[in-house]
């Protein structure tokens, strides 16, 4: 694949890590060394994937943490995908439910079976070559020892506190203690650490992560919620696995893009693609009002699908390959003109997360965490430092909707990791993390770096669009002021906002046996290989 890696057009003027032998790339600088470290211990990628997972659950818990669900795109000499989703819990009362307009998005009926940990525990069995333990000692150190929170991390933090601190029942007592114990966010530069954090890592790491969904850790999760009026039970953690599934892919120009199946929204990039794909965008210069709208709209149509028909897989009524049909891409595209859609509609085809990549000479891994929305559900079991994910929120209440909320039951799911190769041969994992802005991250940066010809780090770098519902978009500042304008008078509800509204991404490339990596602008993120 061919690229410039000496063209930065864009404001932030990182440039990309080149390295021989393994490189690793994160959100958080304390993180993306927990890997590095790993490497220097004589680990793999796989290693060096779930230490950083670990990792982030202390250095970044304003996204992901030990009780929230992960996935991963593993390259062995071929792609292999695992789910790591949990469901509803198999006594979840839908009365709780009636009478609500939407979902709720905090206490317990957001809450569902956290998965994370039985991935890690998955992953490293089938790849790891260090001893699990040792894959926790720079997270339990930075939990123990404590460490200065860094900056995107503490605003983040600091814009959530309002919303947390008011919550005064009792589920949510303990997650107020620990990550506002002076009754506000940490600073930037402030000292942060969780003892309780660090017992469970070691707890998790003694015992494999059978503690956590069988034993002390299980227990203690019941109990607290049983007395707080929770649903989830130590039954539904027992009965928790996590799942391996085959990636789904599409052809793009020269490269196959892949993403983890439904119940995730990773489809979404791979159909937005594919209209895109017909739309000859190559013509067009990457920063035109031409190539912003034409994008936006084959999102707009990919999302009026996804929402309608994606859900746990057991539950759709239309098939990956009915949304992935190319005449079906064909009809979508006919829709598509010079005026932007007011509002897109699902056609009828016939037939606050982290992400981290990581690689080395034999593997290379896409992974991704979340507590979903910023910390999560607000509730944290007395003694863990374990903050339950609010996962189940992104169920719908709309009846005879293939993703309803019922019990026992897998959400719809933001978070997708990806990866690129050709001609059979890997190029290597991306991501963007950020809700519904990952899979419009995923389109932007394949189409920057196929059309544009851009390096990984450019890529990132690159201004982006986020589309919002109906005819409503954001737009990142730095966008030329003659798209903005012009896409107004296509008829886009245009608003500018900041960075943060983005998502944040990293991507490893591998290059006649150089890996190139970048790291996003717009977390406190870093790359490093050697």
């Amino acid at each position: 694949m061919q690229f410039n890696l000496n063209a930065y057009p864009y404001a932030s003027q990182r440039r990309v890590i080149l390295a021989k032998n393994c490189a690793v790339a994160t959100s958080q600088p304390l993180a993306t060394l927990a890997g590095i470290e790993m490497f220097q211990a004589g680990g793999n990628a796989v290693d060096a994937a779930i230490a950083t997972a670990i990792t982030l659950t202390v250095v970044e818990p304003t996204s992901n943490g030990i009780g929230g669900d992960a996935f991963a795109l593993v390259w062995d000499g071929k792609l292999q995908g695992i789910n790591g989703s949990g469901k509803s819990p198999k006594n979840l009362s839908l009365q709780a439910y009636s009478g609500l307009e939407k979902m709720p998005e905090l206490g317990w009926l957001t809450v569902t079976v956290p998965g994370a940990v039985s991935l890690w525990y998955e992953v490293w069995k089938r790849w790891g070559k260090l001893p699990f333990e040792q894959l926790f000692s720079p997270g339990i150190r930075y939990a123990k020892n404590g460490f200065p929170v860094s900056p995107v991390t503490a605003e983040i933090w600091r814009r959530k506190q309002a919303i947390y601190l008011s919550k005064r029942r009792p589920e949510y007592q303990y997650f107020n203690q620990i990550f506002f114990p002076k009754d506000r966010a940490p600073k930037a530069g402030e000292i942060w650490g969780s003892g309780f954090h660090a017992d469970t890592l070691q707890e998790i790491a003694k015992t494999g992560g059978d503690s956590f969904y069988q034993g002390k850790i299980a227990e203690k999760i019941n109990n607290f919620s049983a007395d707080t009026g929770g649903y989830l039970t130590s039954d539904d953690l027992a009965n928790h696995t996590p799942l391996w599934v085959n990636p789904i892919a599409t052809e793009y120009k020269q490269l196959k893009v892949w993403e983890m199946p439904p119940n995730t929204q990773g489809i979404a990039a791979l159909m937005a693609l594919n209209i895109v794909e017909g739309l000859k965008i190559e013509q067009y210069n990457r920063d035109s009002v031409d190539s912003f709208h034409y994008q936006i709209e084959a999102m707009k149509l990919a999302f009026a699908d996804v929402y309608a028909y994606v859900s746990d897989a057991d539950y759709m009524k239309v098939s990956n390959r009915n949304l992935l049909d190319k005449d079906y891409i064909k009809q979508r595209q006919e829709l598509i003109n010079y005026q932007a859609i007011p509002l897109a509609k699902p056609g009828i085809p016939q037939g606050g997360t982290v992400y981290l990549c990581t690689a080395d000479s034999d593997l290379m891994v896409s992974f991704i965490q979340s507590n979903y929305d910023s910390f999560g559900s607000g509730i944290l079991i007395p003694e863990t430092g374990i903050s339950l994910h609010n996962r189940g929120s992104a169920f719908t209440l709309e009846k005879g909707h293939p993703n309803e909320i019922e019990a026992n039951k897998r959400p719809f799911h933001t978070i997708i990791p990806g990866f690129l190769t050709k001609d059979n041969q890997p190029l290597g994992p991306f991501g963007v993390m950020g809700a519904p802005m990952q899979p419009q991250g995923h389109l932007q940066m394949v189409v920057n770096l196929t059309d544009y010809q851009m390096n990984p780090q450019a890529a990132l770098d690159a201004p982006r669009w986020r589309f919002l519902g109906e005819n409503s978009i954001l737009l990142e500042r730095g966008i030329a002021p003659e798209i903005i304008e012009g896409l107004r008078q296509r008829g886009h509800d245009v608003k500018l906002a900041p960075e943060t509204m983005f998502g944040k991404g990293q991507m490893i490339l591998k290059n006649n046996g150089v890996l190139i990596t970048g790291s996003e602008p717009r977390a406190d993120g870093l790359a490093l290989g050697y």
